[in-house]
Protein backbone atom coordinates (compact mmCIF):
# COMPACT_ATOMS: atom_id res chain seq x y z
CA UNK A 1 0.00 0.00 0.00
CA UNK A 2 1.61 3.49 -1.04
CA UNK A 3 -0.39 5.71 1.21
CA UNK A 4 -0.71 8.72 -1.04
CA UNK A 5 -3.92 10.23 0.55
CA UNK A 6 -1.84 10.23 3.74
CA UNK A 7 -4.60 8.32 5.93
CA UNK A 8 -3.46 7.67 9.52
CA UNK A 9 -2.81 4.24 10.25
CA UNK A 10 -3.82 2.11 12.94
CA UNK A 11 -0.31 1.89 14.42
CA UNK A 12 1.04 5.13 13.60
CA UNK A 13 0.97 6.68 16.89
CA UNK A 14 3.37 4.05 17.97
CA UNK A 15 5.60 3.85 14.70
CA UNK A 16 8.96 6.06 15.86
CA UNK A 17 8.98 4.78 19.83
CA UNK A 18 11.41 1.78 19.16
CA UNK A 19 13.46 3.76 16.72
CA UNK A 20 17.00 3.11 16.43
CA UNK A 21 19.40 5.86 16.95
CA UNK A 22 21.24 4.49 13.94
CA UNK A 23 18.56 5.11 11.84
CA UNK A 24 17.22 4.44 7.94
CA UNK A 25 19.92 6.75 6.68
CA UNK A 26 22.90 4.92 7.31
CA UNK A 27 21.60 2.74 4.54
CA UNK A 28 20.79 6.08 2.53
CA UNK A 29 16.84 5.40 2.71
CA UNK A 30 15.08 9.09 3.32
CA UNK A 31 11.63 10.72 1.79
CA UNK A 32 9.59 8.09 3.28
CA UNK A 33 6.31 8.32 4.10
CA UNK A 34 7.13 7.04 7.48
CA UNK A 35 8.87 4.06 9.17
CA UNK A 36 7.09 1.52 11.50
CA UNK A 37 9.53 0.18 13.82
CA UNK A 38 9.81 -2.93 15.61
CA UNK A 39 5.86 -2.82 15.85
CA UNK A 40 4.39 -5.55 18.53
CA UNK A 41 3.06 -8.38 16.88
CA UNK A 42 -0.47 -7.27 17.41
CA UNK A 43 0.39 -3.66 15.98
CA UNK A 44 1.60 -5.82 12.74
CA UNK A 45 -2.10 -7.23 13.03
CA UNK A 46 -3.73 -4.23 13.19
CA UNK A 47 -1.46 -2.69 9.92
CA UNK A 48 -1.53 -6.00 7.93
CA UNK A 49 -5.38 -6.00 8.11
CA UNK A 50 -5.99 -2.29 7.55
CA UNK A 51 -3.81 -2.80 4.64
CA UNK A 52 -5.57 -5.85 3.05
CA UNK A 53 -2.49 -7.75 3.32
CA UNK A 54 -4.73 -10.70 4.43
CA UNK A 55 -6.86 -11.83 6.93
CA UNK A 56 -7.28 -13.71 9.96
CA UNK A 57 -8.79 -17.13 9.97
CA UNK A 58 -10.21 -19.40 13.16
CA UNK A 59 -8.21 -19.64 16.00
CA UNK A 60 -6.33 -16.44 15.33
CA UNK A 61 -3.87 -17.46 12.54
CA UNK A 62 -2.51 -14.62 9.99
CA UNK A 63 -3.02 -15.78 6.59
CA UNK A 64 -1.96 -14.35 3.38
CA UNK A 65 -1.29 -14.99 -0.23
CA UNK A 66 1.93 -14.78 -1.91
CA UNK A 67 0.72 -14.19 -5.57
CA UNK A 68 2.72 -15.15 -8.27
CA UNK A 69 5.49 -16.28 -6.31
CA UNK A 70 4.46 -19.28 -3.92
CA UNK A 71 8.53 -20.89 -3.37
CA UNK A 72 11.84 -19.54 -3.68
CA UNK A 73 13.02 -18.42 -6.97
CA UNK A 74 15.87 -20.19 -7.34
CA UNK A 75 17.56 -18.72 -10.61
CA UNK A 76 16.91 -15.04 -9.53
CA UNK A 77 19.27 -15.16 -6.73
CA UNK A 78 22.62 -13.41 -6.63
CA UNK A 79 26.00 -12.86 -5.14
CA UNK A 80 27.49 -9.48 -6.15
CA UNK A 81 31.18 -10.29 -7.14
CA UNK A 82 33.73 -8.06 -4.99
CA UNK A 83 37.11 -7.74 -3.59
CA UNK A 84 36.76 -8.89 0.05
CA UNK A 85 34.24 -11.82 -1.13
CA UNK A 86 35.91 -12.92 -4.47
CA UNK A 87 38.37 -16.09 -3.03
CA UNK A 88 35.32 -17.34 -0.75
CA UNK A 89 32.44 -17.71 -2.99
CA UNK A 90 31.87 -21.08 -4.50
CA UNK A 91 30.72 -19.34 -7.85
CA UNK A 92 28.59 -21.73 -9.93
CA UNK A 93 24.49 -22.61 -10.17
CA UNK A 94 24.27 -21.45 -6.29
CA UNK A 95 25.92 -18.02 -6.23
CA UNK A 96 25.65 -16.47 -9.60
CA UNK A 97 27.65 -13.50 -9.84
CA UNK A 98 26.36 -10.13 -10.12
CA UNK A 99 28.68 -7.12 -11.29
CA UNK A 100 28.79 -4.55 -8.29
CA UNK A 101 28.03 -1.60 -10.50
CA UNK A 102 25.49 -2.81 -11.53
CA UNK A 103 24.42 -3.70 -8.20
CA UNK A 104 24.56 0.15 -6.82
CA UNK A 105 22.72 0.70 -10.32
CA UNK A 106 19.74 -1.57 -8.97
CA UNK A 107 20.03 -0.28 -5.50
CA UNK A 108 19.49 3.49 -6.80
CA UNK A 109 16.35 2.58 -8.62
CA UNK A 110 14.94 1.03 -5.32
CA UNK A 111 15.58 3.81 -3.02
CA UNK A 112 13.77 6.31 -5.73
CA UNK A 113 10.98 3.53 -5.22
CA UNK A 114 11.04 3.99 -1.54
CA UNK A 115 10.35 7.83 -1.97
CA UNK A 116 7.05 8.88 -0.19
CA UNK A 117 6.18 4.88 0.78
CA UNK A 118 5.56 3.53 4.18
CA UNK A 119 8.08 1.08 5.08
CA UNK A 120 8.22 -1.67 8.76
CA UNK A 121 11.40 -2.44 10.42
CA UNK A 122 12.51 -4.88 12.68
CA UNK A 123 15.76 -5.07 14.41
CA UNK A 124 16.59 -8.59 15.42
CA UNK A 125 18.94 -11.00 15.76
CA UNK A 126 19.84 -14.72 13.87
CA UNK A 127 21.70 -16.69 16.19
CA UNK A 128 20.60 -18.02 19.72
CA UNK A 129 24.62 -17.89 20.68
CA UNK A 130 25.66 -14.49 21.55
CA UNK A 131 29.10 -14.81 20.61
CA UNK A 132 28.10 -15.78 17.25
CA UNK A 133 24.69 -14.40 16.99
CA UNK A 134 24.21 -11.45 13.89
CA UNK A 135 22.41 -8.43 14.10
CA UNK A 136 20.33 -8.20 11.12
CA UNK A 137 17.71 -5.26 10.11
CA UNK A 138 15.27 -5.93 7.81
CA UNK A 139 13.04 -3.53 5.97
CA UNK A 140 9.70 -4.35 4.67
CA UNK A 141 6.74 -3.14 2.22
CA UNK A 142 4.44 -5.49 3.82
CA UNK A 143 3.61 -5.59 7.66
CA UNK A 144 3.12 -9.32 7.45
CA UNK A 145 6.46 -9.70 6.27
CA UNK A 146 7.35 -7.77 9.70
CA UNK A 147 5.26 -10.38 11.58
CA UNK A 148 7.04 -13.18 9.81
CA UNK A 149 10.33 -12.12 10.58
CA UNK A 150 8.98 -11.27 14.40
CA UNK A 151 7.92 -14.90 14.52
CA UNK A 152 11.51 -16.33 12.63
CA UNK A 153 14.08 -14.40 14.24
CA UNK A 154 15.21 -13.69 17.87
CA UNK A 155 13.41 -10.45 19.27
CA UNK A 156 15.66 -7.49 21.64
CA UNK A 157 14.55 -8.14 25.18
CA UNK A 158 14.15 -3.55 26.17
CA UNK A 159 13.81 -0.36 24.81
CA UNK A 160 17.32 -0.05 25.38
CA UNK A 161 18.06 -2.24 23.15
CA UNK A 162 16.37 -1.42 20.40
CA UNK A 163 17.69 2.33 20.53
CA UNK A 164 20.77 1.30 20.42
CA UNK A 165 20.62 -1.65 18.00
CA UNK A 166 23.04 -1.52 15.02
CA UNK A 167 22.74 -4.26 12.20
CA UNK A 168 25.73 -5.90 10.93
CA UNK A 169 23.49 -6.85 7.83
CA UNK A 170 20.71 -5.15 6.08
CA UNK A 171 18.01 -7.01 4.30
CA UNK A 172 15.17 -4.88 2.14
CA UNK A 173 12.45 -6.63 0.38
CA UNK A 174 10.08 -4.57 -1.71
CA UNK A 175 7.39 -7.33 -3.62
CA UNK A 176 6.24 -4.19 -5.47
CA UNK A 177 9.62 -3.85 -6.88
CA UNK A 178 10.48 -5.40 -10.28
CA UNK A 179 14.11 -5.62 -12.02
CA UNK A 180 13.82 -4.68 -15.37
CA UNK A 181 16.49 -7.41 -17.04
CA UNK A 182 18.22 -4.56 -19.50
CA UNK A 183 19.05 -2.57 -17.22
CA UNK A 184 19.85 -4.29 -14.37
CA UNK A 185 21.07 -7.92 -15.62
CA UNK A 186 18.80 -9.59 -13.54
CA UNK A 187 17.47 -12.82 -14.89
CA UNK A 188 14.07 -11.46 -14.75
CA UNK A 189 11.99 -8.83 -12.76
CA UNK A 190 12.42 -10.96 -9.43
CA UNK A 191 15.86 -10.97 -7.61
CA UNK A 192 17.46 -11.93 -4.78
CA UNK A 193 20.85 -9.72 -4.57
CA UNK A 194 23.43 -10.16 -1.56
CA UNK A 195 26.72 -7.49 -1.37
CA UNK A 196 29.00 -9.33 1.58
CA UNK A 197 31.35 -6.16 1.04
CA UNK A 198 27.91 -3.81 1.79
CA UNK A 199 26.32 -5.81 3.96
CA UNK A 200 23.00 -5.40 2.27
CA UNK A 201 20.52 -7.97 0.55
CA UNK A 202 17.90 -6.88 -1.74
CA UNK A 203 14.91 -8.61 -2.84
CA UNK A 204 12.31 -7.50 -5.44
CA UNK A 205 9.29 -8.56 -7.03
CA UNK A 206 8.12 -11.35 -4.70
CA UNK A 207 6.20 -11.81 -1.77
CA UNK A 208 7.27 -15.61 -0.61
CA UNK A 209 8.53 -14.37 3.04
CA UNK A 210 10.86 -17.56 2.82
CA UNK A 211 13.09 -15.44 0.71
CA UNK A 212 13.39 -13.38 3.44
CA UNK A 213 14.29 -16.26 5.98
CA UNK A 214 16.87 -17.94 3.20
CA UNK A 215 18.62 -14.70 2.76
CA UNK A 216 19.56 -14.49 6.40
CA UNK A 217 20.48 -18.39 6.21
CA UNK A 218 22.82 -17.51 3.23
CA UNK A 219 24.35 -14.47 5.18
CA UNK A 220 25.26 -16.59 8.09
CA UNK A 221 26.66 -19.60 5.70
CA UNK A 222 29.22 -17.25 4.18
CA UNK A 223 29.95 -15.69 7.85
CA UNK A 224 30.14 -18.53 10.12
CA UNK A 225 32.82 -20.97 8.84
CA UNK A 226 34.94 -17.98 8.70
CA UNK A 227 35.16 -18.28 12.40
CA UNK A 228 35.12 -21.85 12.25
CA UNK A 229 31.84 -22.31 13.34
CA UNK A 230 29.66 -24.66 10.78
CA UNK A 231 26.55 -23.61 9.69
CA UNK A 232 24.17 -26.40 8.50
CA UNK A 233 20.72 -26.70 6.96
CA UNK A 234 19.66 -29.22 10.02
CA UNK A 235 16.69 -29.28 12.30
CA UNK A 236 17.93 -30.42 15.94
CA UNK A 237 16.48 -32.25 19.49
CA UNK A 238 18.28 -33.14 22.32
CA UNK A 239 17.43 -35.39 25.54
CA UNK A 240 15.90 -33.79 28.40
CA UNK A 241 17.92 -35.54 30.85
CA UNK A 242 21.69 -34.99 28.74
CA UNK A 243 21.64 -31.92 27.00
CA UNK A 244 25.11 -32.96 25.64
CA UNK A 245 22.58 -35.87 23.75
CA UNK A 246 21.77 -33.35 20.58
CA UNK A 247 20.69 -35.04 17.38
CA UNK A 248 20.47 -33.51 13.82
CA UNK A 249 18.83 -34.08 11.11
CA UNK A 250 19.97 -32.62 8.07
CA UNK A 251 17.97 -32.58 5.09
CA UNK A 252 16.04 -30.07 1.94
CA UNK A 253 12.82 -29.10 2.51
CA UNK A 254 9.74 -31.94 2.33
CA UNK A 255 12.75 -34.69 3.91
CA UNK A 256 11.03 -34.53 7.38
CA UNK A 257 13.48 -32.13 8.98
CA UNK A 258 10.33 -30.60 11.05
CA UNK A 259 8.30 -33.28 11.61
CA UNK A 260 11.05 -36.00 12.67
CA UNK A 261 12.42 -33.47 15.02
CA UNK A 262 9.22 -32.70 16.85
CA UNK A 263 9.73 -35.57 18.94
CA UNK A 264 7.46 -36.23 22.00
CA UNK A 265 10.34 -37.51 23.80
CA UNK A 266 12.95 -35.18 23.25
CA UNK A 267 13.03 -31.61 23.26
CA UNK A 268 13.16 -29.15 20.26
CA UNK A 269 16.15 -26.86 19.65
CA UNK A 270 14.92 -25.78 16.57
CA UNK A 271 14.17 -27.46 12.98
CA UNK A 272 15.68 -25.79 10.11
CA UNK A 273 18.87 -23.81 10.51
CA UNK A 274 21.67 -24.51 13.15
CA UNK A 275 25.53 -23.45 14.46
CA UNK A 276 27.95 -25.67 15.55
CA UNK A 277 30.60 -24.08 17.44
CA UNK A 278 32.66 -25.43 20.08
CA UNK A 279 29.85 -24.80 22.63
CA UNK A 280 27.62 -26.55 21.21
CA UNK A 281 24.32 -26.72 18.43
CA UNK A 282 22.71 -23.48 18.35
CA UNK A 283 19.51 -22.22 16.48
CA UNK A 284 19.49 -19.40 14.26
CA UNK A 285 16.22 -18.79 14.92
CA UNK A 286 13.79 -17.93 17.06
CA UNK A 287 10.51 -19.50 15.31
CA UNK A 288 9.60 -22.62 12.94
CA UNK A 289 8.82 -22.38 8.66
CA UNK A 290 6.47 -25.75 8.96
CA UNK A 291 4.93 -26.78 5.51
CA UNK A 292 1.85 -27.82 6.60
CA UNK A 293 -0.13 -29.30 3.52
CA UNK A 294 -1.76 -32.48 4.71
CA UNK A 295 -1.14 -31.72 7.66
CA UNK A 296 -2.72 -34.01 10.79
CA UNK A 297 -3.70 -33.41 14.04
CA UNK A 298 -3.46 -37.42 14.22
CA UNK A 299 0.18 -37.75 13.10
CA UNK A 300 1.49 -33.92 13.98
CA UNK A 301 -0.72 -32.46 16.62
CA UNK A 302 1.85 -30.12 18.09
CA UNK A 303 2.34 -28.55 14.34
CA UNK A 304 -1.41 -28.72 13.52
CA UNK A 305 -1.95 -26.72 16.73
CA UNK A 306 0.30 -23.85 15.79
CA UNK A 307 -2.80 -23.43 12.58
CA UNK A 308 -5.25 -22.39 14.77
CA UNK A 309 -3.40 -19.94 17.22
CA UNK A 310 -3.19 -16.02 17.25
CA UNK A 311 0.71 -15.50 15.98
CA UNK A 312 1.02 -17.62 13.83
CA UNK A 313 1.04 -17.06 9.92
CA UNK A 314 0.20 -18.80 7.25
CA UNK A 315 0.85 -18.90 3.76
CA UNK A 316 -1.01 -19.48 0.76
CA UNK A 317 -3.75 -21.43 3.23
CA UNK A 318 -7.19 -21.15 1.54
CA UNK A 319 -10.02 -20.59 4.00
CA UNK A 320 -13.43 -20.23 4.30
CA UNK A 321 -14.31 -16.46 3.86
CA UNK A 322 -17.39 -17.01 6.44
CA UNK A 323 -16.55 -19.22 8.61
CA UNK A 324 -12.99 -18.57 8.57
CA UNK A 325 -12.22 -22.10 8.83
CA UNK A 326 -8.51 -23.02 6.76
CA UNK A 327 -8.61 -26.24 4.46
CA UNK A 328 -4.78 -27.79 4.95
CA UNK A 329 -5.93 -30.32 2.44
CA UNK A 330 -6.24 -27.38 -0.15
CA UNK A 331 -3.04 -26.92 -2.71
CA UNK A 332 -5.26 -24.61 -4.96
CA UNK A 333 -2.58 -22.10 -4.64
CA UNK A 334 0.54 -24.49 -4.10
CA UNK A 335 1.46 -27.40 -2.32
CA UNK A 336 4.26 -25.53 -0.54
CA UNK A 337 2.05 -24.08 2.25
CA UNK A 338 3.33 -22.60 5.55
CA UNK A 339 3.09 -22.08 8.94
CA UNK A 340 5.19 -19.87 10.67
CA UNK A 341 4.77 -19.39 14.46
CA UNK A 342 7.63 -19.05 17.64
CA UNK A 343 9.20 -21.69 18.91
CA UNK A 344 7.62 -21.76 22.34
CA UNK A 345 4.39 -22.73 20.47
CA UNK A 346 6.15 -25.87 20.68
CA UNK A 347 5.42 -27.68 24.21
CA UNK A 348 8.71 -28.52 24.38
CA UNK A 349 10.84 -26.80 22.90
CA UNK A 350 14.18 -25.67 24.74
CA UNK A 351 13.92 -22.11 25.66
CA UNK A 352 17.60 -21.38 25.09
CA UNK A 353 17.15 -22.62 21.79
CA UNK A 354 20.99 -24.17 22.02
CA UNK A 355 22.48 -27.62 23.93
CA UNK A 356 25.74 -28.96 23.71
CA UNK A 357 27.27 -31.31 21.11
CA UNK A 358 25.66 -34.11 19.08
CA UNK A 359 25.70 -38.17 19.77
CA UNK A 360 24.03 -38.63 16.23
CA UNK A 361 23.93 -37.04 13.13
CA UNK A 362 21.20 -38.11 10.62
CA UNK A 363 20.87 -37.63 6.72
CA UNK A 364 17.53 -37.60 5.18
CA UNK A 365 17.21 -38.40 1.63
CA UNK A 366 13.77 -38.61 -0.17
CA UNK A 367 14.84 -40.91 -2.49
CA UNK A 368 11.95 -41.50 -5.17
CA UNK A 369 13.87 -44.06 -6.88
CA UNK A 370 12.83 -46.38 -3.95
CA UNK A 371 15.98 -48.61 -3.56
CA UNK A 372 17.72 -47.00 -0.63
CA UNK A 373 17.85 -48.40 2.48
CA UNK A 374 15.58 -46.94 5.24
CA UNK A 375 17.98 -46.43 7.57
CA UNK A 376 21.94 -46.88 7.30
CA UNK A 377 24.86 -46.26 9.55
CA UNK A 378 28.09 -44.47 8.00
CA UNK A 379 31.74 -44.14 8.04
CA UNK A 380 33.16 -40.56 8.72
CA UNK A 381 33.94 -40.84 4.94
CA UNK A 382 30.68 -41.85 4.19
CA UNK A 383 28.99 -39.12 5.83
CA UNK A 384 31.30 -36.93 4.35
CA UNK A 385 30.25 -38.21 0.72
CA UNK A 386 26.63 -38.56 1.42
CA UNK A 387 26.80 -35.00 3.72
CA UNK A 388 28.90 -33.38 0.02
CA UNK A 389 26.68 -35.13 -2.28
CA UNK A 390 23.07 -34.27 -0.51
CA UNK A 391 20.80 -36.91 -2.67
CA UNK A 392 17.42 -36.12 -2.34
CA UNK A 393 14.28 -35.49 -4.06
CA UNK A 394 12.47 -32.23 -4.54
CA UNK A 395 8.90 -32.12 -3.22
CA UNK A 396 6.41 -29.99 -5.41
CA UNK A 397 6.12 -26.36 -4.58
CA UNK A 398 9.30 -25.52 -2.92
CA UNK A 399 11.00 -24.02 -5.71
CA UNK A 400 9.54 -22.67 -8.59
CA UNK A 401 9.08 -24.51 -11.82
CA UNK A 402 9.14 -28.26 -9.83
CA UNK A 403 6.71 -30.71 -10.63
CA UNK A 404 4.08 -32.40 -8.53
CA UNK A 405 5.87 -35.81 -9.08
CA UNK A 406 9.20 -35.74 -7.17
CA UNK A 407 12.45 -34.30 -9.10
CA UNK A 408 15.89 -36.55 -8.11
CA UNK A 409 18.17 -33.76 -7.23
CA UNK A 410 21.83 -33.69 -5.41
CA UNK A 411 21.78 -30.73 -3.38
CA UNK A 412 25.28 -30.16 -1.77
CA UNK A 413 25.52 -30.40 1.98
CA UNK A 414 21.23 -30.75 2.15
CA UNK A 415 21.26 -26.66 1.12
CA UNK A 416 23.10 -26.39 -2.05
CA UNK A 417 21.33 -23.02 -2.28
CA UNK A 418 22.23 -21.35 0.75
CA UNK A 419 25.86 -22.65 0.49
CA UNK A 420 28.22 -19.74 -0.24
CA UNK A 421 31.73 -21.23 0.35
CA UNK A 422 32.67 -24.83 -1.72
CA UNK A 423 30.75 -27.76 -0.06
CA UNK A 424 34.30 -29.08 1.51
CA UNK A 425 34.39 -26.12 3.04
CA UNK A 426 31.22 -27.23 5.33
CA UNK A 427 32.05 -30.91 4.83
CA UNK A 428 36.09 -29.71 6.78
CA UNK A 429 34.54 -28.58 9.74
CA UNK A 430 31.59 -31.36 10.49
CA UNK A 431 34.36 -33.39 9.73
CA UNK A 432 36.31 -32.35 12.76
CA UNK A 433 33.27 -32.43 15.09
CA UNK A 434 32.22 -35.74 14.07
CA UNK A 435 35.99 -37.09 15.15
CA UNK A 436 36.45 -35.11 17.79
CA UNK A 437 32.92 -35.66 19.92
CA UNK A 438 32.66 -39.28 18.97
CA UNK A 439 29.74 -38.58 16.50
CA UNK A 440 27.21 -41.93 15.35
CA UNK A 441 26.43 -40.96 11.69
CA UNK A 442 23.03 -42.30 9.76
CA UNK A 443 21.65 -42.29 6.11
CA UNK A 444 17.66 -42.37 6.68
CA UNK A 445 15.35 -42.58 3.91
CA UNK A 446 12.14 -40.79 4.23
CA UNK A 447 10.88 -41.78 0.74
CA UNK A 448 9.40 -44.84 -1.72
CA UNK A 449 10.17 -48.15 -0.94
CA UNK A 450 8.57 -51.38 -3.00
CA UNK A 451 9.70 -49.30 -6.25
CA UNK A 452 9.97 -45.90 -7.57
CA UNK A 453 7.18 -43.41 -7.10
CA UNK A 454 3.88 -44.28 -9.58
CA UNK A 455 4.45 -47.74 -7.96
CA UNK A 456 5.66 -48.04 -4.42
CA UNK A 457 4.78 -45.96 -1.92
CA UNK A 458 6.11 -43.42 0.47
CA UNK A 459 7.80 -45.42 3.90
CA UNK A 460 5.45 -45.12 7.11
CA UNK A 461 6.31 -42.50 9.35
CA UNK A 462 5.45 -44.45 11.68
CA UNK A 463 8.29 -47.01 10.81
CA UNK A 464 11.06 -44.15 10.22
CA UNK A 465 10.29 -42.76 13.78
CA UNK A 466 10.72 -46.23 15.12
CA UNK A 467 13.98 -46.69 13.11
CA UNK A 468 14.81 -43.01 14.69
CA UNK A 469 13.91 -44.20 18.14
CA UNK A 470 16.08 -47.42 18.17
CA UNK A 471 19.38 -45.17 16.60
CA UNK A 472 18.70 -42.45 19.26
CA UNK A 473 18.72 -44.48 22.25
CA UNK A 474 21.22 -47.03 21.36
CA UNK A 475 19.20 -50.02 20.59
CA UNK A 476 20.74 -50.05 16.94
CA UNK A 477 23.88 -50.79 18.31
CA UNK A 478 22.79 -54.38 19.21
CA UNK A 479 21.48 -55.74 16.20
CA UNK A 480 22.94 -57.22 13.76
CA UNK A 481 24.38 -55.21 10.35
CA UNK A 482 24.53 -56.56 6.67
CA UNK A 483 27.28 -54.03 4.23
CA UNK A 484 25.29 -52.75 1.72
CA UNK A 485 27.10 -54.29 -1.77
CA UNK A 486 26.98 -50.53 -3.83
CA UNK A 487 27.49 -47.92 -0.96
CA UNK A 488 29.19 -50.10 1.51
CA UNK A 489 27.07 -48.59 4.30
CA UNK A 490 25.98 -50.49 7.24
CA UNK A 491 22.17 -51.69 7.43
CA UNK A 492 20.45 -52.89 10.24
CA UNK A 493 18.70 -56.36 9.69
CA UNK A 494 16.56 -56.04 12.66
CA UNK A 495 15.14 -53.03 14.68
CA UNK A 496 12.18 -53.61 17.58
CA UNK A 497 8.75 -51.85 16.23
CA UNK A 498 10.06 -52.61 12.38
CA UNK A 499 9.01 -55.30 9.91
CA UNK A 500 12.42 -57.21 8.98
CA UNK A 501 10.91 -56.94 5.50
CA UNK A 502 11.22 -53.21 5.55
CA UNK A 503 15.11 -53.61 6.45
CA UNK A 504 15.17 -55.15 2.71
CA UNK A 505 14.01 -52.81 0.40
CA UNK A 506 14.45 -55.06 -2.72
CA UNK A 507 12.59 -57.53 -0.89
CA UNK A 508 8.84 -55.74 -2.10
CA UNK A 509 10.55 -55.22 -5.62
CA UNK A 510 8.63 -57.15 -8.37
CA UNK A 511 11.81 -58.39 -9.00
CA UNK A 512 15.26 -58.35 -7.21
CA UNK A 513 16.56 -58.08 -10.89
CA UNK A 514 14.86 -55.05 -11.38
CA UNK A 515 15.62 -53.43 -7.66
CA UNK A 516 19.40 -53.82 -8.34
CA UNK A 517 19.59 -52.11 -11.85
CA UNK A 518 17.94 -48.97 -10.56
CA UNK A 519 19.95 -48.82 -7.31
CA UNK A 520 23.03 -49.27 -9.62
CA UNK A 521 21.43 -46.41 -11.88
CA UNK A 522 21.26 -44.60 -8.88
CA UNK A 523 24.81 -45.23 -7.59
CA UNK A 524 26.01 -43.61 -11.22
CA UNK A 525 24.14 -40.27 -11.08
CA UNK A 526 25.95 -40.33 -7.22
CA UNK A 527 29.52 -41.14 -9.38
CA UNK A 528 28.46 -38.42 -11.91
CA UNK A 529 27.11 -36.08 -9.20
CA UNK A 530 30.33 -35.91 -6.79
CA UNK A 531 32.97 -35.17 -10.10
CA UNK A 532 32.38 -31.62 -9.49
CA UNK A 533 33.46 -31.98 -6.05
CA UNK A 534 36.98 -33.53 -6.62
CA UNK A 535 38.73 -30.64 -6.25
CA UNK A 536 38.99 -29.54 -3.28
CA UNK A 537 37.99 -32.98 -1.64
CA UNK A 538 40.68 -36.01 -0.54
CA UNK A 539 41.02 -38.72 -1.99
CA UNK A 540 39.46 -40.91 1.24
CA UNK A 541 36.08 -39.30 1.08
CA UNK A 542 35.93 -39.51 -2.73
CA UNK A 543 36.57 -43.14 -2.42
CA UNK A 544 33.48 -43.70 -0.21
CA UNK A 545 31.38 -43.22 -2.52
CA UNK A 546 29.49 -46.53 -3.99
CA UNK A 547 31.15 -48.72 -6.40
CA UNK A 548 28.97 -49.96 -9.41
Amino acid sequence: MNNLLNIKTPAESVAQVRKADYNLSNHAISNLRLAYWNLASECLYEEAIFRGEGATTAGGPFVANTGKHTARAATDKFVVREADSEGNVWWGVYNRPFAADKFEVLYDRLLGFLQGRDVFVQDLYAGADENFRLPVRIVTQLAWHSLFVRNMFILPQSLEEYKRFVPEFTIISMPDFKGVPAVDNTASDTFICLSFEKKLAIIGNTAYAGEIKKSVFTILNYLLPLEGVLSMHCSANVDPQDANDVALFFGLSGTGKTTLSADPTRRLIGDDEHGWSDDGVFNFEGGCYAKVIGLSESAEPEIYATTKRYGTVLENVPYDPVTRHIDLDDDTLTENTRASYPLEFIANAVPEKKAGHPKNVIFLTCDASGVMPPIARLTPEQALYQFISGYTSKVGGTEIGLRDEPEITFSACFGGPFMVHHPYKYAELLRGKIERYGVTCWLVNTGWVGGPYGIGKRISIKHTRALLNAALTGKLAKVEYYRDPVFGFEVPKTCPGVPDSVLEPWSAWPSRAEYDKRYKDLAQRFVENFAKFKDGTPQEVIDAGPRI
